[in-house]
């Protein structure tokens, strides 16, 4: 916030009676996809929490408003600074941590998991470097984090914990079980919402029509939307 002179604009963002101050160091403002992830997480006083990717601090702000103890962590500094900056802002404690993946929490155990992960599957050679593509990029078929978030739950649950993460339709819900089966969580889908199709996606409609294995899109011509999927997997106890 130091390096602000007194006429830049300053962007807010309000919602749910918070307010979010929007930086422009690489995070992005909440777009329909973090509304719907906000709107289906639910925590109680008390449960200990990670979110990975916390972004500006929308959801994290939110769950501690709940009451939830909550760990949020960030590959990008910026998000950081607007963590904290969002955190006091709005009244609420939120442990702050710049890693990737479960790097920043080791071997630490919580209630609920959650993320709304970058998932935007990206061609080979096609990396742009603007902050949006960034944020957006899911590796070559979209679960590059998700893969990893999965695949590392079961050792951060606590017994009958849960992780709750968002998903394109095109990623593959059946999919999305399998992998979660596959880890020991019992998955099931919390909520669903039709959403305007990403403009980035358009870019990517060849390489995303390739990686749909379950035939969501449509074959011929562009999609208007897209569904957007909540999905949560429980530790079995």
């Amino acid at each position: 916030m130091s390096g602000r002179g007194v006429d830049d604009p300053l962007l807010l963002f309000s919602w749910r009676g918070c307010v979010f101050r929007v930086s422009d160091d690489g995070v992005q403002p909440p777009k329909a996809g973090s509304l719907f992830f906000c709107r289906h997480l639910h925590v109680t006083p008390g449960e200990r929490v990670l979110e990975i990717g916390g972004g500006l601090g929308l959801a994290a702000v939110l769950m501690a408003r709940e009451g939830a103890r909550v760990t949020a962590t960030d590959v990008v500094p910026g998000a950081i600074t607007a963590m904290r900056t969002n955190a006091a802002l709005n009244g609420v404690t939120i442990d702050v941590r710049l890693g990737d993946g479960w790097g920043p929490v080791g071997t630490e155990r919580f209630d609920v998991v959650c993320t709304n992960p970058p998932q935007m599957p990206t061609p080979p050679g096609r990396d742009r470097d603007d902050a949006e593509a960034v944020a957006d990029n899911g590796g070559a078929d979209g679960w590059a984090l998700l893969d990893r978030v999965i695949q590392g739950a079961p050792a951060h649950l606590e017994p009958g914990g849960r992780l709750v993460f968002s998903i394109f339709e095109f990623l593959g819900v059946k999919g999305a079980h399998a992998k979660l089966e596959a880890a020991g969580l019992t998955p099931r889908v919390i909520a669903r919402e039709t959403q305007s199709f990403p403009r980035i996606g358009y870019e990517r409609l060849e390489h995303l029509r390739s990686i749909d294995r379950e035939a969501s899109l449509p074959g011929h011509g562009l999609p208007r939307a897209v569904e957007r999927y909540i999905i949560e997997g429980t530790r079995r106890a």
